[in-house]
């Protein structure tokens, strides 16, 4: 048996493995990576964080991979060039931060690598009937694994298409795994660039639970942020808190069709992003409208199809408890909006379940290759666009 191989399954077998999860998002911060030392899988999966950090982009990474992200007509060497790029980059932060926590890279198992989404296509978006729902990430895994010296598993993504469902949001198989609660119904709120939330039934039924998109997290707020103050984002809403909501612009952001689809659904900044505001305000004839006004308006337009999708799920009869996590959570006229919309739900973080609401996105790729390692076994049912999959690219160092 090729030695690699039987390293893998050596990693199989443990009682507990470490692993590094790594997440890029949309907003196009910096890397996420979160150390986690796992143990079990499935329901059984039980989670510690033993470091986590964000490693920024500086302002050339982030202008390399803004000249391809979420573009129609792009450089194609440019996207070629940077794939291995980016796998290298991560590569070299994780060695970076492990260096950091005086942590040997023989002493970590797996990484988990998320890579960057270049561009995300689900058939409900690019309308052509001769093609699959597609979606693309950036940052090769074999490069990664060159780079550290660590196994590791990547493009997790493309197996979730291949079965029948749209790439994203893939949080539904470690929020049930990680969060599920006998006796109390859960939302899973993550507020990145755009939001989603993982529904968990109190019954535990994991053919119930399912993630969706709801549309616009930050990545408007992030847009205007960077053209109106010169910074990545509006810092404590205090922008957006400053000016006044425009109901007609608001109406008219709101009249994409994506918002009164069935769930599960996906999107991306290809659809919301400066452009789709622009023309909201064409329509509504609110071209003149102050930046404060414009960002109050971009935070009530993401809070109101944010709770009009988790309101679809809603029992009257019944309680929720909302957790919430990513970027989004730490603005406080965005979640005083949403806390407004659900006067009934009980709002915390998912901090207060053990996990740092902002490295949940990187943990949750970190569960996702432990549970192809070690799990499996979970049914989520025969659904459209919950799959039940393992998923992950296996690149060994050498």
């Amino acid at each position: 048996m090729n030695k690699q191989i039987q390293h893998l399954y050596d990693i199989a077998q443990k009682a507990e493995r470490r692993i590094i999860g790594l997440m890029s998002g949309t907003s196009l911060d910096g890397l996420d990576i979160a150390l986690c030392r796992i143990e079990g899988s499935g329901p059984a999966t039980n989670v510690t964080i033993e470091q986590f950090t964000t490693v920024p982009y500086n302002d050339d990474i982030k202008a390399e991979i803004r000249t391809i992200f979420a573009k129609r007509e792009i450089d194609f060497e440019q996207l070629c060039l940077l794939n291995p790029y980016i796998g290298r980059l991560h590569g070299t932060m994780i060695r970076s931060v492990l260096d950091d926590w005086k942590i040997e890279a023989s002493e970590v198992d797996i990484v988990a690598s998320h890579g960057q989404t270049v561009y995300h296509a689900p058939k409900t978006q690019h309308r052509n009937p001769k093609f699959p729902n597609a979606t693309l990430q950036i940052g090769d895994g074999d490069h990664v694994a060159a780079t550290t010296g660590i196994i590791t598993f990547s493009d997790f993504r493309q197996k979730h298409v291949a079965l029948g469902g749209e790439g994203a949001p893939l949080a539904v198989y470690g929020d049930y795994f990680m969060f599920s609660k006998i006796g109390e119904n859960r939302i899973l709120l993550n507020m990145g660039g755009i939001a989603n939330f993982t529904y968990l039934p109190a019954d535990g039924d994991a053919s119930k639970v399912f993630t969706t998109d709801t549309g616009p997290g930050n990545t408007l707020l992030d847009a205007y942020a960077r053209r109106f103050l010169n910074k990545p984002y509006d810092e404590d809403g205090k922008l957006a808190a400053s000016g006044q909501v425009s109901e007609s612009l608001l109406a008219a952001l709101k009249t994409n069709p994506f918002f009164d689809a069935p769930f599960p659904k996906t999107t991306g900044p290809e659809v919301f992003n400066t452009l789709y505001v622009e023309k909201a305000q064409t329509q509504s004839q609110t071209e003149n409208l102050s930046d404060a006004d414009l960002m109050a308006t971009l935070v009530q337009f993401s809070a109101d199809t944010i709770t009009h999708s988790i309101e679809r799920v809603m029992q009257r009869s019944d309680t929720y408890h909302v957790y919430m996590s990513g970027g989004g959570m730490h603005n406080p006229v965005l979640t005083g909006a949403i806390r407004k919309r659900l006067p009934n739900c009980t709002f915390d973080t998912t901090n207060s379940l053990g996990i740092n609401g902002d490295a949940k996105e990187a943990v949750l790729f970190a569960v996702l290759a432990n549970e192809s390692l070690a799990g499996g076994n979970t049914s989520f049912g025969d659904r459209q666009g919950v799959p039940t999959v393992s998923m992950g690219k296996v690149s060994f160092p050498q």
